[in-house]
């Protein structure tokens, strides 16, 4: 399916090769997401939020920093917000030196479930991704990916 050069892959090779790329990450993403939900009843948006939060210093990072990371909507961000904080999994704590900023802090009920929810994610992705890649290829994977998103991510 290359031109004649054989150097270049024709159209319907490169679109046929950015469809296996979309429908590897979709299958393999449906798969923690709904192994997640069945352990731990954490819908996307909200495993998301904690992998965050338990990830960054002091377990904690400010509400508009977190939606924005975690692309979403104000509206929508509030509602998972929300739900954290009715499940004391996470807090909202205004900034002792900006009045006009709150934090987004997990609770210690919340470090615990997202640590849990973390290593629950690791064990299902080295059965989905690193048992039949492998780690070389799991990593050249991962490099990939960023510089993707380093050079089509969004400017700003």
């Amino acid at each position: 399916m290359s031109t004649e050069l054989g150097d270049e892959p024709d159209d319907d090779q490169v679109v046929t090769w950015w469809g296996l790329v979309i429908e590897g990450y979709l299958a393999t993403q449906n798969r923690l997401l709904t192994e997640i939900d069945k352990r731990f009843g954490l819908a996307p948006a909200s495993f998301d939020v904690l992998l965050r939060l338990v990830r960054s210093p002091e377990h904690r990072m400010s509400m508009t920093r977190l939606a924005r990371e975690a692309a979403l909507s104000s509206g929508g961000f509030t509602k998972v917000a929300d739900r954290l904080c009715e499940a004391d999994l996470m807090r909202r704590v205004p900034s002792a030196h900006d009045r006009r900023v709150i934090y987004a802090c997990l609770t210690e009920r919340g470090i615990e479930v997202a640590r849990q929810a973390r290593s629950a994610c690791a064990d299902i992705l080295r059965r989905a991704v690193l048992a039949p890649l492998g780690s070389d290829t799991s990593e050249t994977l991962a490099q990939a990916m960023r510089i993707l998103r380093d050079t089509n991510g969004a400017e700003g």
